[in-house]
């Protein structure tokens, strides 16, 4: 597989640039013939296939010019194209004859996406996102963020549509279920469709696939080094201060928020002049009620927990299966920081009062919620 192409870190390739619509971020479609009306003097040469007169694109594989060595065509790269384009042309007069054209643009797009994946034609940034790659796990994650649990979303107003910002949210659930939910929504529900850059544990990036697929979606080591960068270059970032202390607590304490840390991200945000918007999040609590902890188990899996949930370990696999509660996940009215002195970032007492500030509003917002919601799962 062809290595993909690094590019600068920049404003414009961030998260505060407005981006485009989504139909107008879809990936290029592969070369396919398509149907013309009769050639006129002077266009491009036709043909005639099956009965058909058609014109052939000029970027179709093999008919365009050929990429200089070194650009990243390989031999893979032309066979890939080469399969990719018959492969294309049979499914597209398959599916145009069956389910019509919205399928034949589809199954078009999917073959182009794969063959940019085979070729290493695409582009990550110095952390290793992948925009185009992050959309298609978005894609994934929507069906159960809109038909499992059902989340209601509301504030998306109050984080910005361009610049750095700190998102701080809860964390409960047992599995991270919680931090990928919240990227879907800022993804897909904010009037500028941001990408939300999480970051995360280091045993996230220690389990293999796993590791490298949090790498292309945007997350990043949860260290201040990485949050700074992130923040001063205008990218929007999520961070869960309890850590494994919130994700990992018994049933009994549920909703209860855990000690955020040394308040490691308030000094991120004073540093980068950024604001912090606090997100309270209710439904994932229950989505695995853990009512126990096997730590001598925990101790040699080196995890942090070993769960006992109802449903795991005595079912199995069928066990790491979430319960289908209904979420709701609310985004408080920003915290701003740009009016504190630059060496407040060094003053515990200033860190210490915004840790707890930020705290305290996300845990007062979780109780109204609750008052609020009618059942855990409807």
């Amino acid at each position: 597989m062809g290595d993909a192409r690094i590019i600068p870190f920049d404003g414009a390739a961030s998260g505060a640039r407005t981006p485009a619509p989504r139909s107008a971020r879809r990936p290029a479609r592969s070369a396919r013939a398509v149907r013309v009306p009769e050639p006129v003097e002077g266009e491009v040469p036709v043909r005639s296939i099956e009965g058909r007169t058609v014109r052939e694109r000029e970027d179709a594989p093999g008919t365009g010019p050929r990429r200089a060595p070194g650009t990243g065509r390989s031999l893979l790269g032309s066979l890939a194209g080469a399969v990719g384009g018959v492969v294309g042309g049979a499914a597209a007069g398959l599916l145009d004859g069956v389910a019509g054209p919205g399928w034949e643009d589809k199954a078009a797009d999917g073959l182009a996406f794969l063959r940019r994946r085979i070729t290493g034609d695409y582009e990550v940034d110095e952390f290793g996102f992948d925009p185009e790659l992050n959309d298609k796990l978005m894609a994934a994650l929507r069906v159960v963020y809109e038909q499992y649990f059902r989340i209601e979303v509301s504030g998306l107003e109050n984080i910005p549509a361009k610049g750095g910002a700190l998102i701080v949210a809860n964390h409960s659930g047992t599995l991270p279920v919680d931090a990928l939910m919240t990227q879907v929504a800022v993804h897909d529900h904010h009037p500028d469709q941001r990408n939300l850059r999480l970051l995360a544990a280091d045993l996230v990036f220690q389990l293999p696939l796993v590791g490298s697929v949090a790498r292309k979606s945007g997350h990043t080591l949860a260290c201040h080094a990485d949050a700074e960068r992130l923040l001063a270059k205008g990218e929007l970032v999520g961070v869960w201060p309890e850590g494994y202390k919130g994700l990992g607590k018994p049933f009994s304490e549920r909703y209860k928020l855990q000690r955020f840390g040394r308040g490691g991200f308030v000094s991120a945000a004073l540093r980068t002049q950024v604001p912090i918007v606090p997100c309270s999040i209710v439904g994932a609590e229950e989505i695995f009620p853990m009512v126990g902890n096997v730590r001598t188990l925990a101790r040699l899996l080196n995890l942090p927990y070993f769960p006992i949930t109802p449903t795991f370990p005595l079912l199995g696999p069928l066990g790491l299966v979430p319960l289908p509660t209904r979420w709701r996940i609310e985004f408080g009215a920003p915290i701003h920081t740009d009016a504190y002195a630059e060496e407040a970032a060094d003053d515990p007492m200033v860190v210490f009062n915004l840790t707890d500030e930020v705290r305290e509003t996300i845990q007062h917002t979780i109780y109204r919620l609750l008052m609020q919601r009618r059942s855990v799962f409807f």
